[in-house]
């Protein structure tokens, strides 16, 4: 049986159009999410007696939600009004309740799907990308430097994480890949002095995007929090505006803990955009509603892997769906 005939034939033609603007991505990203079978969907079906929607179905869901990290209070919120449709008898068959589940998680995500926009006034628009250790920060920065770079952007990229030489390297590999200069200085230099000069070296070149990195630390280190209130504190001083966005990235894989750290980012750094990473592993989507549900900090992108073409534009919709349809063999969709 699919899933989603409850969707209208409009719906399917919007979902096909935007499959087609962003090629192999969003079937990709519901292979990932969905390896075999949708961890919520799956084997729903077997829990109908005689095709009623009862308790037991949606205590399961509640289960499914909350093991995916979608969280206690926002699963709560998800369940909330499914059992008040249920109460009223307005989900009589397993369709129309994938209907109202996809409608009260699309309610959650969608505030938050609000793509990157770089305003051409600001020049150059300032990229700082902060993280934890190993949540993807420098290989985030070489797929953004791409993306930006092939839509026409002069990129320029700030090796900022000098606490760690392998770091350096790494972004340095980046851009050249993506034929953008990278300002670095030896392991070890002040942080924000290196984003200072690269500041100045993109104002020099007449560059459109300056993307800083900066060394992963753990959102309880304070120390190192206020090492990044320094980086924003320096930045300001050649534009009282920079920097423009205050990139978090978060690995996917991370569960609560990952909400956890956005709001200590958030409070410390005044966070204005999130890329959620590996989406590939052993993630299956859920925090990314917690996170649009306790903070609404936008979601840019999202990452499924390694290669540059495995980071793309968060889109709510295609998001919802993914989490919700199991994915066929050579990753179609049912």
């Amino acid at each position: 049986m699919a899933l989603f005939s409850f969707k209208s034939k409009k719906d399917d033609e919007a979902a096909a159009e935007k499959v087609a603007k962003q090629p192999g991505f969003v079937a990709r990203l519901r292979a990932k999410l969905n390896r075999g079978d949708s961890w919520l969907t799956y084997d729903l079906a077997n829990l109908l007696p005689g095709g009623r929607i009862d308790d037991a179905v949606l205590d399961e869901l509640e289960t499914r939600l909350i093991s995916a990290d979608v969280g206690i209070e926002t699963t709560g919120k998800i369940l909330g009004e499914l059992r008040r449709r249920v109460s009223r008898n307005e989900l009589g068959s397993l369709d129309a309740l994938l209907g109202a589940l996809r409608e009260s998680m699309l309610a959650i995500v969608a505030p938050v799907g609000r793509p990157l926009e770089v305003d051409a006034s600001k020049r150059p628009f300032v990229i700082l990308v902060v993280g934890v250790n190993g949540s993807g920060k420098t290989t985030t920065i070489g797929k953004l430097a791409r993306r930006l770079t092939d839509e026409g952007h002069k990129v320029v990229l700030a090796a900022g994480d000098t606490f760690r030489a392998a770091a350096i390297e790494q972004l340095q590999v980046w851009g050249e890949r993506d034929g953008v200069p990278v300002i670095s200085q030896a392991a070890g230099a002040d942080p924000a002095a290196v984003i200072f000069d690269a500041m100045q070296s993109a104002q020099a070149r007449g560059a459109d995007v300056l993307i800083a990195d900066t060394a992963g630390r753990l959102h309880t280190q304070s120390n190192l929090m206020d090492e990044l209130r320094k980086v924003k504190r320096v930045l300001g001083r050649l534009d009282a505006e920079a920097p423009h966005e205050v990139l978090l990235v978060l690995d996917a894989g991370q569960g609560q803990n990952a909400l956890a750290q956005a709001q200590q980012f958030n409070e410390a750094m005044g966070v204005t955009g999130l890329v959620l990473t590996k989406l590939d592993g052993t993630a299956k989507g859920g925090i990314v509603f917690a996170i649009a549900d306790r903070l609404g900090i936008p979601v840019r992108y999202i990452g499924i892997g390694e290669s540059a073409e495995d980071f793309g534009v968060f889109d709510p919709e295609s998001f919802v769906d993914a989490v919700l349809s199991p994915a066929r063999a050579g990753g179609e969709a049912a």
